[in-house]
């Protein structure tokens, strides 16, 4: 897997919160196609920041 990649954004891949912030869907996460261990908020990969192991994966 090439991680230096980019991957364009499409409809469903964002949205913004109501703080403001950038979220991208679990829809991207799949199209990205790895963990990027930050945390994020629809990680497809079920990974937990406070042990820093990927757990219980959705379907993967």
């Amino acid at each position: 897997m090439d991680r230096s990649k980019k991957i364009p954004i499409e409809a469903g891949d964002t949205y913004s919160s109501p703080e403001g912030f950038l979220v991208f869907t679990e829809q991207y996460h799949r199209k990205r196609g790895y963990c990027c261990t930050s945390g994020c908020k629809h990680c497809p990969y079920g990974y937990d920041k406070g042990t820093g192991r990927i757990r219980n994966p959705k379907g993967l």
